[in-house]
């Protein structure tokens, strides 16, 4: 197995990039067998989530060319209506295609989803919003077989504002028949980019970016070209690693109207930011200030950042609250963090960091794709080589991670690990 070794200690600083959203292109992905015909896209991420959902789709039966920023994906042959129990079982980001599939075919079959261990994240809002639209769910052996003689629109209250089962359902809606509402839907920037998509297809949605969406389902779509918004939690996990050591950065392809609360906490900490349209340019101070955050849907703190923020704060001067409220499993990372001498307490939903002055590099083990970056700015700050093993989870959502941090002037390379 792969692991990461990082000598620590050193001033990150420079200019880079931000990729494609990983976020943002998983539903997108999926949104391509809708119109049954060509979809082009481009800034879709390399990563291992985007490259296991393309697997699934040349299985499912589609053909699909990449070429070097651009993927065509051709959805005119699809055959099957059954996403592969293997691939499912490796991310939970799969159910989206349920919802398209159905759109399309009135019928899905599907295994209960993998992904990171970060806590329960239950599919029954999916499924009660599917049943709504008039599908039969019978569960059997593992699976869940979803059929209907034709979707119907429906009012459905989400429980939750789910990113993913928002999604879902207005994936299945797109092409049902009349008016579908959602209720309390979530609102993040990439439900808007997934719709933004549909709209150049030839779908009838409004009210993204609320949290009431309305779908009014039409017979078919059309062929598209499409480029995938930038990724805000990869922008705010490079601002944290400049942050975290010390250094200033400058992110060119950014979006900084989707990252408010992220940068007004790393103010909040004493970096100095400026931004533009499409640049955000952060300096750090000598020593960042202690501050507390909570995680909360969308336009709130992201929890995807949680843990990035949670391993900066280690060596803040003070003491940071960080309080988990969408994922009870997500500050497994803490631990691992110990290991190079951070203090952080865990009560209940919360985790007390108190600001140590020197972090130490050791050997360490990634649990999920967030606590594996949390890890990663651990071993930036840390004096001596840190080892970061399971990078296999790191790779999910980062493209071209190391090559990243080696121009910030990180020293950072992959070994085969034990």
């Amino acid at each position: 197995m792969k692991e990461y070794v990082i000598e620590g200690g050193k001033c990150l600083s420079g200019s880079t990039y931000v990729s494609g959203s990983k976020n943002a292109s998983l539903p997108i992905l999926a949104a391509t067998i809708l119109n049954a015909g060509t979809t082009k896209l481009y800034h879709v991420p390399r990563i291992r989530d985007t490259k296991i959902t393309l697997e699934i789709l040349r299985l499912l039966g589609c053909k699909i060319k990449l070429n070097n920023d651009k993927i065509v994906i051709n959805s005119k042959n699809m055959n099957q209506v059954e996403i592969p129990e293997e691939q499912m079982r490796q991310m939970r980001s799969t159910v989206i295609l349920a919802g398209a599939i159905l759109g399309r075919f009135k019928e899905a079959v599907f295994s209960y989803p993998g992904g990171c261990d970060i806590g329960a994240r239950p599919i029954d809002l999916h499924i009660a919003a599917f049943r709504k639209m008039g599908v039969t769910v019978k569960e059997e052996a593992g699976y869940i077989r979803c059929k209907c003689d034709g979707l119907k629109g429906a009012n459905i209250h989400l429980e939750f504002p789910s990113v993913g089962a928002t999604e879902n359902i207005i994936l299945a809606a797109v092409k049902a028949e009349g008016v579908t509402k959602i209720t309390n839907a979530a609102m993040e920037p990439e439900i808007m980019d997934l719709v933004k998509l549909l709209k150049q297809m030839g779908a009838k949605i409004t009210g993204e970016g609320t949290n009431e969406v309305e779908i009014i389902g039409v017979d078919s779509l059309k062929d598209t070209s499409y480029q995938i918004m930038p990724d805000r939690i990869e922008a705010g996990t490079l601002l944290c690693f400049a942050a975290g050591t010390g250094g200033s950065i400058e992110l060119k392809s950014a979006e900084p109207l989707h990252m408010i609360p992220i940068l007004e906490k790393l103010e909040e900490c004493g970096c100095n930011i400026q931004t533009d349209r499409k640049t955000i340019v952060l300096e750090a101070p000598k020593r960042l200030k202690a501050m507390d955050i909570k995680t909360m849907p969308y336009p709130g703190f992201p929890t995807d950042m949680q843990s990035v923020f949670g391993g900066m704060l280690t060596m803040a001067k003070g003491t940071s609250v960080i309080t988990e409220n969408i994922f009870e499993s997500r500050f497994r990372y803490c631990q691992e963090l110990g290991r190079m001498g951070a203090k952080i307490d865990i009560s209940g939903s919360n985790a007390i960091v108190k600001g140590v002055r020197k972090l130490s590099g050791a050997k360490v083990e990634a649990t999920d794709l967030r606590g594996g970056a949390a890890l990663l700015m651990g071993g930036l700050m840390a004096k001596g080589i840190t080892r970061i093993q399971k990078i296999e989870y790191i790779a999910r959502g980062y493209e071209k991670l190391e090559e990243k941090l080696r121009d910030l002037g990180a020293n950072i390379k992959v070994e085969e690990g034990e």
